[in-house]
């Protein structure tokens, strides 16, 4: 990480001064900085000179002295609250008073750190994501004791090294990794159910919503031992707060070490790099007699009719469905069972479809805790008949797109609730830190925040888990009708 930062520093016209506690180290640095920039001028992506200039803005410091003219000082060493004290303490004894003190900890508080100091208030956190030079983002951490004065020269420095600071106050997770808990966790959350599989979760989030990579899928890339011990690490730092709850099913993978992509096998196995997914079953063959759609959203009413005129399946439109039809439901936030029931409807006929995210990449049909599989498959093969992708999950409240949306936008709010950084920082971090479609917030408008609150809610009064209870920072913007990006008065 250190590299890297000091490659975007010398790049954005800084001299830089780089040293280790092992010499060999720093000068291996340097020349790896040199390769990169010279790599990049030879394929035209910088000029030759300003790649030789940036180079030649790089020394690298024998000792500690050597940081003496320094103004800011960015450290990037081991993860051990201990050595980061005693290199700061260091530190002041050798810099001048006013120089700044940047801690990269992507994991430490930074109030703690800073508490080992003389001067606390010079220390805040610059927390930069790997690779440094492509990951467009830096969160700037005000500990509890920093001066007003830090923050704006770190927030300036960002911006000459071609970054994108946003600021966060000194809470568990900062902003990118404390805005990122819900894809995980609520996906580890929905396994363990017994919804879906790792990849039939993958497939829906990744093709149905947008994301670039399914949440088992990125656990395999980041490696479930590295993911499984930020879970942990935030959930007891936030004092088991329900919504950052980890899963027994991640610490027992942890412990059979399937950590995924760097040891062959994790939630999918690995040859040589390659991922090895499950082959894709066809859709059946079999159709409904008659489909109900009277309780449907409209857009799944127009397109199962459609579907259903081309096969030469019936559409009912009666109080009730026959015996023949197959009941389809468009809960939000509920599942089909208790839906069904509700209705009255047989729920051995009766499934659910989400009507949330579009129904052109990939449709999820849900079934009832009993519906037939003369049912489900009748209502597969209409579905599928236009050569969209169906996904099947057994019952779940707000399928799996809703409630995994619903729970990123839900901790979004609350981190604006809670003042730890604005509703624009925390859209530009989520998108550039964890490269999500959508800001969480700016998805919480797309979908309504009505909406949103509706899954919660209904999420919240099945489970009795206070893992989903809304946002105050959601409810207020729901009930007054205005965007989620909208800054408290």
């Amino acid at each position: 990480m250190g590299r890297g930062i000091a490659q975007i520093a010398a790049v954005g016209g800084f001299p830089v001064v780089i040293w280790d506690a092992n010499g060999k180290v720093a000068e291996e640095a340097k020349t790896f900085i040199a390769d990169m920039l010279n790599r990049a001028a030879e394929k035209g992506r910088m000029a030759k000179d300003a790649a030789a200039a940036a180079i030649a803005r790089i020394t690298v410091a024998g000792d500690l002295q050597g940081f003496a003219p320094s103004t800011i000082i960015i450290e990037a060493i081991v993860e051990r609250l201990d050595i980061k004290q005693k290199l700061f303490a260091d530190l002041e004894a050798i810099v001048a008073e006013t120089t700044i003190l940047a801690t990269n900890t992507s994991s430490l508080s930074v109030t703690a750190i800073a508490a080992g100091c003389q001067r606390p208030e010079r220390v805040a956190g610059y927390h930069f994501f790997n690779p440094v030079p492509l990951m467009k983002v830096v969160e700037v951490i005000d500990a509890v004791r920093t001066a007003p004065w830090v923050s704006p020269r770190l927030v300036a420095l960002a911006h000459a090294m071609g970054h994108k600071p946003v600021k966060a106050q000194d809470t568990p997770g900062f902003l990118v990794n404390h805005a990122g808990r819900a894809y995980n966790t609520e996906a580890f959350r929905m396994l363990g159910e017994g919804i879906a599989d790792p990849c039939v979760i993958d497939d829906i989030l990744r093709e149905a919503v947008g994301f670039r990579m399914g949440p088992f899928e990125l656990m395999d890339l980041t490696g479930l031992d590295v993911s499984h011990a930020v879970m942990e690490s935030v959930y007891t730092q936030f004092y088991d707060e329900p919504k950052y709850r980890p899963s027994a099913l991640a610490a027992a993978r942890v412990s059979a070490k399937l950590f995924g992509r760097k040891t062959g096998e994790g939630f999918y196995r690995y040859e040589k790099g390659e991922q090895i997914r499950p082959a894709a079953m066809p859709a059946p063959d079999a159709r409904p007699q008659a489909v109900w759609l009277n309780l449907a959203a409209e857009n799944v009413r127009r397109l199962v009719s459609d579907l259903a005129s081309r096969a030469g399946v019936a559409v009912e439109n009666g109080d009730k469905p026959s015996s023949d039809a197959i009941a389809v439901l468009t809960p939000l936030g509920g599942d089909a069972t208790t839906t069904a029931v509700e209705r009255g409807l047989d729920a051995t006929r009766t499934v659910a479809i989400d009507p949330l995210f579009g129904l052109e990449k990939r449709r999820t049909l849900m079934t009832t805790s009993v519906t037939s599989p003369a049912a489900r498959d009748a209502m597969h093969g209409l579905l599928a008949s236009d050569g969209v992708a169906v996904s099947v999950i057994h019952d779940s409240p707000g399928f799996v797109a809703q409630r995994v949306v619903a729970m990123i936008v839900n901790i979004a709010s609350d981190i604006a609730q809670q003042r730890i950084a604005t509703s624009e920082d925390i859209e530009a971090a989520v998108k550039l830190g964890l490269g999500y479609p959508k800001g969480p917030l700016e998805f919480g408008d797309a979908l309504g925040a009505p909406t949103v609150l509706q899954i919660l809610e209904a999420m919240h009064s099945f489970y009795g888990d206070p893992r989903y209870r809304p946002s105050p920072w959601l409810k207020r913007r729901a009930k007054l009708g205005v965007s989620l990006m909208t800054a408290e008065a």
